[in-house]
């Protein structure tokens, strides 16, 4: 089944009092998501959410045997999840077009990745759309600090949606955003006031911004801080053999896959298009192959977020594998003071 006959999903996360249910309460007021969103809290009993499709998720996490955390599976999200379907199939009063996910403030997204990405029914009729993840201008350089949390958070996140902006003063936000790029350089930022959001925020990007994203990777910024939160991203002169490129990425995952935070690529494969590449930890959503490039440069972007993985060890293994890959690996960016 082909990714347009599947329902999008957006994940909305972000720390405690961030705002996350402040701007779903306004995009969800826009007459084309009222009625054919569904909705799937875990703060059901903290939430204003008047919709009707809401449903209530009690955070349930099962341990897979022989998994690391990032590959949980969120039983209960199965379950909310499947309900929808459901619902949909049975009731057509109340069609299904999208489906968000609204977390808790101390949630971990990659159990939800997971689940929907692995379990075979889910991603039938399912494809993570967007990761957006709030951030609160006026105490996020603090929570950097105390919420190690709202790192993952960031690390996966789509669109970071910046609240309060009205209350943090203009050097406080500007460096929030310089610290927040340190942890995801290829993240979209968006500032938002009072929830007043356009309804399109929780749309996955299309193509060109995606592109643009990964292209206007930030020049490294030295930091004191002592995260082990590391960034690498690469160019490949030519097109690339893509089944190597895969055999290569699935042998580092195997290794490394849960301090591999973020892998986000935009691959020339020698096709008519290029291959949209997204990943978080052992996750890597199914290639999304573009009908054509986004503009006339045909040149392939790929970038990684690592936790104690040193870069130059992710470029050494690069570089090995290159003559299999059928072109030259080379280097763009480095940020090793995050």
């Amino acid at each position: 089944m082909s990714r347009e006959n599947k329902k999008p999903i957006t994940i909305v996360t972000g720390c405690l009092g961030s705002g996350k249910t402040t701007l779903l309460q306004n995009i969800l007021k826009a007459p084309e998501l009222s009625e054919s969103t569904g909705v799937i809290v875990n703060e059901f009993g903290k939430v204003g959410l008047d919709h009707h499709l809401l449903r209530k998720a009690d955070e349930k996490t099962i341990l897979l045997s022989g998994g690391c955390i990032c590959c949980n599976s969120r039983e209960d999200l199965e379950q909310e999840l499947k309900s929808l379907l459901y619902m949909d199939e049975k009731d057509h009063k109340q069609k299904l077009n999208r489906v968000i996910i609204e977390t808790t403030g101390l949630a971990d997204p990659a159990p939800i990745l997971f689940t929907i990405a692995t379990n075979p029914i889910l991603q039938h009729h399912f494809y993570i759309d967007c990761v957006i993840t709030t951030v609160d201008a006026e105490n996020g350089l603090l929570q950097i600090k105390n919420s190690p949390e709202l790192i993952k958070q960031v690390t996966v996140a789509d669109k970071i949606v910046l609240t309060k902006t009205d209350i943090a003063k203009a050097g406080q936000l500007n460096e929030l955003k310089n610290r927040l790029k340190e942890f995801n350089p290829s993240a979209e930022f968006i500032e938002v006031i009072h929830g007043n959001a356009n309804p399109k925020i929780i749309e996955g990007n299309t193509s060109t911004d995606y592109l643009d994203h990964i292209k206007n990777v930030n020049k490294p910024i030295v930091s004191d801080n002592n995260s082990n939160i590391q960034s690498i991203s690469f160019t490949f002169s030519n097109p690339l053999n893509w089944t190597a490129f895969g055999l290569w990425l699935s042998m580092l995952l195997h290794a490394n896959g849960e301090n591999v935070l973020r892998v986000k690529g935009l691959l020339d494969v020698g096709e008519k298009g290029p291959i949209v590449l997204n990943g978080v930890q052992h996750i890597i959503h199914p290639p999304d192959h573009l009908k054509e490039w986004p503009d006339e440069e045909r040149l392939s972007h790929l970038i990684f977020i690592l936790r104690s993985i040193e870069p130059d060890a992710v470029s050494t293994s690069l570089k090995t594998f290159q003559r299999f890959l059928g072109t030259e690996a080379e280097l763009l960016e480095v940020n090793s003071s995050l």
